[in-house]
């Protein structure tokens, strides 16, 4: 069997199952949600890490360095936010080839520039010698700890039936920059560039999942594999299932210019959002409106285990790493 049969969440579960046990008793939440949390003294420490390759995330000849190194950022800062934490500090680590240009390295350091405007400091990281270009940045943030830490984060398994579904922001932008940049479409000049800049400079809403929690929201991830990928993920940890509506979904208007025949396809099938997705009881959504959060709400938990998606005339499914099923 070979790991593109297995898939990247197969994988993940049988690795999980080959780790022996470990005294942690600190240890809070481990594998199976968007980053790691353990208790530290007064103060919950969130861990996460993610890996940009080349020949896979982006094109080293075609891509701006630039956008490599501000989507490493976005996708760890997004991590730490959809746990409900607030980003503290980041290794970095880099693979490259001996013929590298420096200016490639520079260009990838100006876009890690996304981390000094979070409020994050880069603290150290490692240089290896490699085949293609990577780059690996373990980031770690904190959240307050309560009696019950549960309180303190939002967390994959703690949606309810009843509750309402919900996204931040808009979806699909970076789908449909995606798309362009791999010339399987197109679009005018200003629509073009929406797109591409959705793509290549997601902006994670930082700070949201701390305003979140302090209203009451205990449950959500952000969508780093898109709505049909991830929301799957949500109800299997939570044991439940969910029935959104399509036509609520907030459809990136750029998106929505190019291509209305199948922008909500889109929206709800692409990843690398890096937006949130929350369920939460329907009276701390009425918090949520009140305060006016950028929230949109798509749909409601339901007993009854999978994902429905009302509306919808295809199968929708979200990105797999190693099976490479997605938009």
């Amino acid at each position: 069997m070979r790991v593109s049969e297995l898939g990247e969440f197969g994988l993940i579960d049988r690795l999980a199952a080959r780790l022996s046990p470990c005294p942690a008793p600190d240890l809070l939440v481990g594998i199976g949600d968007d980053a790691a949390v353990w208790r530290s003294g007064r103060a919950l420490t969130i861990a996460t890490t993610d890996t940009m390759v080349e020949g896979i995330h982006f094109l080293a000849e075609e891509a701006d360095p630039a956008a490599v190194g501000w989507k490493a950022a976005a996708s760890n800062l997004s991590d730490i936010n959809a746990m409900g934490g607030t980003p503290r500090y980041a290794l970095v680590t880099l693979g490259l080839p001996a013929e590298t240009p420096v200016a490639w390295v520079d260009g990838l350091y100006a876009g890690l520039g996304a981390f000094a405007e979070a409020g994050v400091a880069i603290a150290g990281g490692d240089i290896v010698r490699s085949p293609v270009r990577f780059v690996t940045v373990a980031l770690a943030g904190d959240a307050p700890a309560r009696r019950d830490w549960r309180r303190s984060l939002l967390l994959r398994s703690a949606a309810q039936p009843g509750d309402v579904v919900a996204v931040s922001g808009t979806l699909g932008g970076p789908a449909g920059g995606l798309l362009i940049r791999l010339r399987k479409r197109d679009a005018p000049p200003a629509t073009r560039a929406a797109l591409l800049d959705a793509h290549d400079r997601p902006r994670p809403p930082l700070g949201l999942g701390v305003r979140l929690v302090a209203l009451g929201v205990r449950c959500g991830m952000d969508l780093s594999d898109g709505l049909a990928g991830d929301l799957p993920k949500l109800c299997a940890a939570s044991g439940v299932g969910a029935e959104i509506e399509l036509g609520r979904l907030p459809v990136h208007p750029a998106l929505r210019d190019a291509w209305p025949e199948d922008a909500l396809t889109i929206a709800a099938s692409g990843g690398e959002e890096y937006e949130l997705l929350v369920s939460c009881r329907p009276a701390v959504w009425r918090r949520i409106e009140a305060a006016g959060l950028p929230l949109t709400a798509i749909g409601r938990i339901v007993a009854e285990p999978g994902v429905r998606f009302l509306g919808a005339t295809e199968p929708l499914v979200g990105w797999d790493h190693l099976a490479g099923a997605g938009a």
